[in-house]
């Protein structure tokens, strides 16, 4: 693992090493120099950092590199917004009162907030040699946390580009490698593996964000691209499409468990296969496994420390946000309960918030999920344990996701497994999960439709 020390001349030759000329950024649409035109002409106009964080709402991914670049090279903490509807980014400003916004097109911004729009081609002076500090500030970025409700967590330059400089290396990304990504790059995973990813190993990752099984295919395809990164979801539609061609050396998948059947129908068309990334917004990336391969275990990065601590895990990382509480040895202690591999690494077993009581009895939520996926029809589900009786109590209720299954038979099904109290009150049937655009679950929707 590289020191703070050490990564700094990684850090400074980022923003000052001059771009090979013509070299694509976004495939058909940004070069890496006008990436590093926006960010010095950005760098030239925005507020130093004494004046605060400014908001970056912009979908393009060059605009987002290039106000990472400016903030590298001195310039301000960047807020990413969690949505950019104007409910959403009102209530940013109130929570950070925030006075100036990065856009590429026009957003319902509160009123009095200066807004700065760069275009292609516009310029600034270089930027210049003496960048932040690895361990300073770099971006805030929001999760949906288990609760649903946002939570804006802090990254350190050293946060995001140490672990950057890792996959580009570990995975051998290069200049020749294209990228196409369905995740959002306000996404911790979606800014590593479409924005910073192409950033540091001079890959060029293709516009836009494809979600339909045709639109991902056909970017792919008419972009000859080398890696894919996307989503469980997306690979559950993407289950019996044909091959995406043969330069595809690279699949990857985070932001929730990759359903193994959805991964057997991928692999049997794309010989690379898929690498699931297991980590989180607030801890950056832990560790990887590769079932094509026949791993089940995941095998930590070798860029960080990790142990078990009464089954949950552990870990001592350069990608921490500074937000988390430490022990005093600098361990942070995960919500995630996991089982130690005989062969290394280890095997997760679920959410320690899983664990619920109902009538006084242990219940694992994650446990009951797993019964009911094996179910005939069943492609996805989450179960819940909503407060009952003034908070005292809690009932389980589940949302299934399945066009054919059969709510009575399922019951029959899960009461020959389960004790009565461990039995869900209410089962909703659904064609599709209700989604993010990350890929997760969109618990406020799902609690709506579940709700009596």
């Amino acid at each position: 693992m590289k020191s703070v020390a050490e990564l700094s001349p990684d850090v400074a030759r980022l923003v000052t090493d001059r771009p090979v000329a013509g070299r694509s950024f976004t495939a058909g649409e940004a070069s890496v120099a006008e990436v590093y035109a926006m960010a010095a002409w950005l760098r030239a106009r925005l507020p130093g950092r004494a004046a605060g964080a400014v908001c970056l709402a912009a979908d393009d991914r060059a605009l987002i590199a290039a106000a990472l670049l400016a903030s590298l090279a001195g310039g301000p903490v960047l807020l990413l917004p969690f949505a950019f509807s104007a409910p959403a980014l009102a209530a940013m400003h109130e929570a950070t009162a925030f006075a100036v916004a990065i856009t590429d097109v026009q957003r319902d911004l509160p009123p009095g907030v200066e807004v700065v729009c760069p275009r292609r081609g516009d310029a600034g002076p270089e930027l210049r040699r003496q960048t932040i500090a690895p361990q300073q500030e770099l971006l805030r970025l929001y999760t949906g946390g288990s609760t649903g409700v946002p939570q804006l967590w802090s990254k350190t330059g050293i946060n995001l580009l140490a672990e950057a400089l890792f996959l580009a290396r570990h995975f051998g990304v290069s200049p020749e490698d294209r990228i196409v990504a369905t995740i959002s790059p306000y996404h911790i995973y979606g800014l590593l593996y479409s924005v910073l990813l192409p950033l540091v190993a001079g890959a060029s990752v293709v516009p836009g964000m494809p979600s339909y099984p045709d639109e991902i295919v056909r970017a792919v395809e008419d972009h000859a691209a080398s890696i894919l990164v996307s989503v469980p979801a997306h690979y559950r539609i993407l289950r019996g499409r044909a091959a995406m061609g043969p330069g595809l050396r690279r699949a990857f998948s985070s932001a929730g468990m990759l359903d193994p059947a959805d991964n057997r129908a991928f692999c049997r068309h794309n010989p690379a296969g898929i690498v699931e990334i297991y980590g989180s917004t607030e801890t950056g990336g832990i560790a990887l496994r590769h079932r094509g391969r026949g791993e089940e275990r995941f095998t930590p990065y070798p860029t960080l420390d990790w142990r078990i601590q009464a089954e949950r895990l552990s870990i001592r990382s350069p990608y921490l946000s500074p937000n988390l509480p430490l022990q005093a040895d600098g361990f942070f202690v995960t919500g995630d309960r996991v089982e130690a591999s005989a062969e290394g690494g280890f095997h997760l077993r679920g959410r320690a918030d899983s664990i619920t009581k109902v009538a006084g009895k242990r219940v694992d939520l994650e446990e009951i999920a797993a019964l009911i996926r094996r179910q005939p029809g069943v492609t996805d589900c989450l179960v819940l344990a909503l407060a009952d009786d003034g908070g005292r109590e809690h009932r389980i209720v589940a949302m299934v996701e399945g066009r054919e299954v059969e709510i009575e038979a399922l019951r029959r099904q899960l009461a020959t497994h389960l004790e009565p109290y461990a039995l869900p009150r209410a089962i909703r049937i659904v064609d599709r999960m209700p989604l993010k655009d990350n890929g997760k679950y969109d618990r406020p929707a799902i609690l709506r439709l579940l709700a009596p």
